[in-house]
């Protein structure tokens, strides 16, 4: 899969997944540290890319989008070492894989994750 990662996602989850196979851009590997929430989803949305992150604004950005892509993957988790994010995230990409590719809006919980297709009306 083509992920974007955002600031808050450790890049050894981005080098994990890497190690898998999938195409993962960092922000901070492009000097894009300071990119506005609204930019990143127009960013990802350019390059085909699902989003990473544990910014809890993209939620509502994509509710007023009212757009299909890109997909989200958000992370609220207590535990947000790579340890354990690492590994949920592997997962939802894995059983989520064809909701991603439609459009989809993934919430990763401590104990599950909650999938709303897009867009969210």
């Amino acid at each position: 899969m083509n992920l974007l990662a955002d600031m808050g996602v450790s890049m050894s989850t981005v080098n994990a997944l890497r190690e898998l196979g999938h195409d993962v851009a960092h922000l901070r590997e492009q000097g894009l540290m300071r990119m506005a929430d609204p930019d990143i989803v127009a960013k990802a949305r350019s390059e085909g890319r699902i989003v990473l992150t544990f910014d809890l604004d993209f939620g509502e950005i994509m509710a007023l989008a009212g757009q299909a892509s890109p997909s989200v993957i958000l992370f609220r988790m207590r535990n947000q070492t790579p340890r354990v994010v690492t590994p949920r995230l592997i997962q939802v990409i894995h059983e989520c894989h064809a909701e991603l590719a439609a459009g989809a809006f993934v919430t990763v919980e401590d104990y599950g994750y909650r999938l709303r297709r897009l867009p969210i009306r």
